[in-house]
């Protein structure tokens, strides 16, 4: 009898070696505050519903493009594919040492009102969703089933780093308004939205 295919390529075995593997160095991530948590997270998450199918590595840069409504990572620079092939280069993603995942958006794309205006669109959703969960907690990316096996490895190392950097803040199992509360200035007076 043949051993059904396994579509991802990875066993159990490999699974759990990479989860090991990607939270290895996470002995000491800072805390951080609930604005950061969410930017941290807002990028994360955007960045990995992009399409990709390699294991990213910490520090590297990776390309970040657009076709049509569908976004994918990839590890060729722009100046070396045509648009026709790739798609418009949106920026460059980097996957910090603590899992999370940075931005930098091209010029021409940050310039477009559209598509920041869309991203602005997206972000209120995602504040209006961290608002209405009971905890900040609840939102984070643990296990993301409709992710491929790459993708759903990152999410699942974003929701250790915060997870992690939440409670050495001691934010973790706050609601956002009431991590958001903590948010004080060196006066003690709260931080403007």
């Amino acid at each position: 009898m043949a051993k059904p295919v396994n579509t991802d390529g990875k066993g159990q075995t490999p699974v759990l070696a990479v989860l090991n593997e990607s939270t290895r160095g996470l002995a000491s991530v800072p805390a951080k505050r609930i604005d950061q948590v969410t930017t941290e997270l807002f990028t994360s998450l955007f960045v990995l519903e992009s399409e990709f199918a390699f294991k990213p590595v910490q520090g590297k840069a990776y390309f970040l493009y657009q076709q049509d409504s569908r976004f994918w990572l990839g590890i060729t620079p722009p100046e070396m594919m045509h648009a026709s092939v790739s798609g418009r280069f949106i920026g460059v993603a980097t996957l910090q040492p603590d899992l999370t995942w940075t931005l930098t958006l091209a010029d021409e794309v940050a310039e477009d009102p559209a598509f920041t205006d869309w991203l602005a669109a997206k972000r209120e959703a995602f504040e209006q969703r961290v608002g209405a969960a009971e905890t900040v907690d609840d939102v984070l990316p643990v296990y993301e089933s409709r992710l491929s096996f790459y993708r759903r490895a990152s999410a699942f190392g974003v929701a250790h780093s915060l997870s992690r950097s939440m409670s050495a803040a001691g934010i973790s199992g706050l609601s956002y308004d009431e991590a958001k509360g903590l948010l004080t200035d060196d006066a003690g007076n709260d931080t403007p939205d």
